[in-house]
This record gives C-alpha cells, structure tokens and sequence, in this order.
C-alpha cells in the first residue's frame, strides 16, 4: 500500500485520514496546532507531527520522501499552494493536490499544473478522486439503468501529450469533455491531454476498477 501526507487536521483532513488508513494505507497528518489532532478518532495509527506544512523539516518528519501523494487541505490558500510546490518542486511528490477558497487563485495555479478543488464544492471525495486512482471512478451523473456514469478519471503523468483519442482507445471509455484552465471544452480530433486538464468521460459501471488501473498505469508503448 502507499504512503499520504496531509496537511491540515480539520474536518476535510481527518476524514481523508481515517479513510486512507481504512483503505489499508499509511498516513502522516500535520497541523500547526496539536489540539487539532483530537479531531482523530482514537487508535488512529498514522503520524501525528506538529508543524508547518510547508517547512521541509517537518515534511521530512511526515515521511514526505516516500509519499505517493500530498494533500493540502487547511484552512489557508496561500499555506495550501505554498505546501503543494514544495511537495511537488522540492520532494517531488507525483500526485498532489490544494483546497482553494479563492476560484481566482485556483485557476492560475490549475494553468500551472497543481491540481485544486474550490471550497465550493469541497468535500473528502474530491479530494480522494485527486490523489488516489482506484478511488477516483465513483461517479458525478449515472444514467437512469444504472450502467453508465459520468467520472473524473485519474491519469497517469506519461499520458500528458497523448491524443484523447488514444486514452478512449485504451481504456474503453468516451470522453465527454475536459476542464483545461477551470473551463469546460469538448475534445476535438487532435486534441491532446495536457498537464492540468481534468478528463471526465462516460463509463461502464462494471469495468471501473480496470479503467482506473490502465490509466493509472503509463500508457502501452503500441499506443
């Protein structure tokens, strides 16, 4: 199983925790403030560490080193970006991802490739659908049989460049339409998948768990 860190022990945090270490996962939750901690249910086994998140020292105590993913999820745009950059430019952290109160800042930072989810429509799930890929198809609009639904879907970085044709082709999927720079375009006949585009298509309720392992997976030399 992988290793998480989490920034910040609020309502968001502590929920993620809890269901990463359900899942059978490892955590580390940091939190400037060691009262923030009582928000964890008792026997809770992850890393407690009481520090900035973004202070690289503390990181380290987090085990940021091994991290499969990083989520920043205090109550702070600014700290938020700051620990995201730093888990992703200095520890390079794969998957990563900010709670952004502000839907002007997370637009930039979605044109830079940093992953954010607005506090409007902020939950766990969201954030889960970001970090961790066999997660990630539960489902935003299931058609009236049941059979289909409309996902996210999480991909692997070496898709980046690929035609969206391709990612259809490889995983049995149609895609419906992309978010690139925090709006909504429909795919054309060349268009490719580039780093920050959030890709939401149109699924086979039955195949979700092999949809999410090809894609979390580099894309097959043949395509």
């Amino acid at each position: 199983m992988a290793h998480f860190v989490i920034m910040g022990c609020g309502r968001v945090g502590a929920t993620l925790a809890h269901t990463l270490e359900d899942s059978g996962h490892s955590v580390a939750i940091i939190d400037q403030d060691e009262r923030a901690f009582r928000r964890l249910r008792t026997g809770f086994g992850g890393r407690k560490i009481t520090g900035v998140g973004f202070d690289q020292e503390t990181l380290k105590q987090a085990d940021i080193e091994n991290a499969y993913a990083f989520a920043a999820v205090s109550s702070g745009d600014n700290s938020n970006i700051l620990a995201t950059r730093v888990a992703r430019e200095t520890f390079h952290v794969e998957h990563v991802v900010a709670r952004i109160y502000d839907p002007g800042r997370a637009e930039i930072y979605q044109r830079l490739g940093i992953p954010t989810v607005a506090a409007v429509r902020w939950s766990a799930d969201q954030v889960l659908r970001r970090i961790l890929p066999e997660t990630a198809i539960k489902g935003d609009f299931r058609e009236p049989s049941g059979r289909l639904f409309l996902t996210e879907l999480s991909l692997h970085p070496d898709w980046i460049g690929r035609h969206i044709q391709d990612i259809e082709a490889a995983a049995r999927v149609r895609v419906a339409y992309l978010t690139r720079f925090g709006e909504g375009m429909l795919p054309g006949p060349d268009t490719s998948y580039q780093q920050g585009d959030i890709v939401h298509a149109m699924v086979v309720g039955t195949q979700s768990a092999e949809i999410g392992h090809i894609l979390a997976s580099p894309p097959p030399k043949e395509i």
